[in-house]
């Protein structure tokens, strides 16, 4: 649970006018830009007032500076403590990237995670509460260490910054279970101005992100007064240098050819999307054996490689990258000339996303989804796997309230095969095991094994309505991407009509 460390931080002495020079000139002295881009100046000036707002700005476009600038200035108000600014992000992998690139801009900014040994931590630790850095990144799991809640203690949090803002709402594409106790987070550091930011929201999960947050969404500009007042800053998501095409295949050879078709015809950086390794592999070997040079990205690869393929990527300027999508999250990269998507995504969400890393620079690129019917098939199996029913979170209750000692020793594949029998890639126990630690039914870690009962199973939190429920929005979100697919008018319209634009 999490403990409350009310913390009130004191009003600044600077004006308005002066926060905003403070703005302009952290923009020019650290980020090397001349002025603000869009609602940037607007988001900002609202921040640095002590206002929360909700930013849906499409991928590249500067959302990170709408929290990193006013970080630095409410760093520089010397009228008061120097205040921390907590950034709860739930990328680990990218997290020390994201500093790096910071602390080379001569930004004050460090991140706690479960990647640093004993002695980091408690080194950062003490940091944090000697005064040091501004900007500190953190995972929401990093909430429910004691320790971590009393160094926090010790600092005045000026602002809460919470990245990929999506992963809040449980209809959201990428919900994270450990994401919905953000809300508590917030509460216990005194409620400080917050800034929620996401490339991809439906009205439906802009709603759910500042409920879960406990405050009220202002469409309108009308509620300055308000304290509880959510601000939305949509930038839309129109990307007019994007081209957006789709063509129907029927089976691997003919995604195949529109691989090589697109390598060949397009001179510069690209990316494939999959949706299984074992597909991706199979394409791999396939081009290898026709002298097709490229790179390939997954999460079964040991994570240094997949850094040092990052960074190949990153540094070439004609690489093309088979990957599942995993890859591309905090890739920074301009002149991405194609995304090329061999699988049915899941939804339009991560469609979006995908596809938003294409074309940065603002000079054309192309956007192809390849439709094949047989992916379907995939994409309702992964449906099936992240929403178990409530008699399956049951059973696996059950079995670890049985048998803990057991299912610890001998880890997750083993309770696995308890579970499924012959079904080894059925993953719905992930699912079930993740929803059972966020609400503190067990505590401890999924990979490795190590739980620890908290208490009773909690039949009202896995009711039946409410997980057959979700289930029917998630197939839902799959229904649209096949609808965009068969979609015969102008594309960009189908997508500002899915986010409500």
């Amino acid at each position: 649970m999490i403990r409350c460390i009310v913390l009130f931080p004191k009003e600044s002495a600077l004006t308005s006018k002066m926060q905003s020079q403070i703005a302009l000139r952290v923009l020019k002295e650290n980020f090397g830009h001349d002025g603000f881009r869009g609602p940037q100046g607007a988001i900002i000036d609202r921040t640095l007032a002590g206002q929360h707002s909700l930013v849906i700005m499409p991928t590249g476009m500067g959302k990170s500076l709408c929290f990193q600038i006013p970080a630095i200035a409410l760093a520089e108000d010397q009228a008061t403590e120097r205040g921390l600014t907590l950034v709860i992000s739930p990328l680990i992998a990218l997290m020390k990237d994201q500093v790096d690139a910071l602390v080379r801009k001569g930004v004050s900014a460090t991140f706690i995670n479960s990647s640093l040994d004993r002695d980091q931590r408690e080194h950062r630790y003490r940091g944090i509460g000697d005064g040091k850095w501004d900007l500190l990144y953190v995972t929401p799991e990093r909430f429910q260490k004691q320790d971590f809640l009393e160094v926090l203690g010790k600092r005045s949090i000026k602002l809460l910054a919470i990245d990929e803002a999506h992963c809040i709402s449980q209809w959201g594409h990428d919900f994270r279970p450990d994401y919905t106790r953000v809300g508590d987070i917030r509460k216990s550091l005194g409620s400080p101005t917050t800034i929620a930011l996401t490339a991809t929201a439906t009205i439906e999960v802009q709603n759910d992100i500042a409920y879960q947050l406990g405050l009220q969404l202002d469409r309108i500009d009308d509620s300055d007064s308000d304290p509880d007042s959510m601000r939305l800053y949509h930038q839309g998501i129109d990307r007019p240098n994007l081209s957006l095409e789709v063509d129907e295949v029927w089976d691997d050879d003919m995604k195949y050819e529109q691989i090589v078709k697109m390598r060949s015809e397009i001179s510069g950086p690209g990316i494939v999307y999959f949706t299984l390794i074992r597909k991706l592999v199979e394409f791999s070997d396939r081009l290898l054996e026709n002298g097709v040079q490229h790179l390939v990205y997954h999460g079964d690869l040991p994570r240094n490689r997949r850094r040092q393929l990052q960074e190949q990527f990153m540094g070439g300027d004609n690489f093309l990258v088979l990957a599942t999508n995993a890859f591309g999250m905090g890739i920074d990269k301009e002149d991405i000339r194609y995304v090329l998507h061999a699988d049915l995504p899941g939804s339009m969400e991560s469609y979006y996303q995908e596809i938003g890393r294409a074309g940065r620079d603002g000079k054309p690129s192309k956007c192809l989804l390849l439709y094949d019917q047989r992916d379907l098939a995939t994409q309702m199996e992964f449906i099936r796997w992240s929403n178990p029913d409530a008699m399956f979170y049951q059973r696996v209750f059950d079995f670890l309230d049985n048998d803990l000692e057991q299912c610890n020793a001998f880890g997750l594949e083993w309770l696995r095969e308890k579970l499924h029998h012959r079904q080894k890639h059925d993953r719905r126990l992930e699912t079930a095991l993740s929803m059972l630690i966020r609400w503190d039914v067990f505590s401890g870690t999924i990979e490795p094994l190590q739980l620890q009962r908290l208490s009773d199973f909690p039949s009202e939190k896995f009711d039946s309505d409410f997980i057959d429920n979700k289930l029917k929005r998630d197939q839902e979100k799959l229904l649209a991407i096949v609808q965009y697919a068969k979609h015969e008018g102008d594309r960009k319209d189908f997508l500002n009509a899915y986010f409500g634009l």
